[in-house]
């Protein structure tokens, strides 16, 4: 498996183009078993964010995730998880994050923290392969879907991969609700 097209897109099994994942994503899906389950497809960085990936390629907003990194502080201790909702949907930061955080405030981490926390370049933070002991929060609906396109670690690329993946990485937590719909 690992091939897949959607849109515009057509993949490449990931274990044949280790190059366009961040070195930390291919560890963690080498780990995990399921490098094989993964496409990858390289884009241009100037199309990464997930509007313009869209738009360039014909793709449904449904078929898009988004990973964004949130934290806040407890007792002076921080909590940082990641968050993916799909992206006709927006994290719901302020009410479920907080409660799952049981932080007082959460709030999105500024970029330059994100991508240092990370490892990952900025536009192309993905769960797969973040910092040992993070939360990896997960829309229950990203889970359902048969194949959902998120970063890859690097803005010079996408990967395509079964939604029910995500659920299954560590320190996943499946959360029905976690997306909001998003108003334009």
């Amino acid at each position: 498996m690992g091939a897949f097209t959607l849109g515009g897109l057509t993949t490449a099994p990931a274990s044949t183009r280790p190059d366009l994942l961040a070195p930390s994503t291919l560890a963690a899906l080498d780990a995990l078993g399921r490098l094989d389950e993964v496409g990858v497809v390289e884009i241009d960085p100037d199309v990464s964010d997930t509007a313009a990936t869209r738009d360039r390629f014909g793709l449904h907003p449904a078929d898009l995730a988004n990973c964004v990194v949130v934290g806040g502080k407890r007792e002076g201790v921080e909590r940082i998880a990641a968050c993916v909702v799909l992206s006709t949907t927006r994290a719901d930061v302020n009410n479920t994050v907080k409660r799952m955080l049981d932080v007082r405030k959460a709030s999105f981490l500024p970029m330059d923290r994100a991508v240092e926390l990370t490892g990952m370049e900025y536009g192309g933070i993905t769960p797969i392969g973040l910092p040992d002991g993070w939360p990896v929060l997960v829309d229950s609906r990203v889970a359902e879907r048969d194949v959902v396109i998120i970063g890859s670690g690097v803005r010079r690329s996408k990967i395509l991969l079964p939604g029910s993946l995500l659920a299954d990485l560590p320190g996943a937590q499946l959360i029905d609700g976690l997306g909001l719909e998003a108003t334009v």
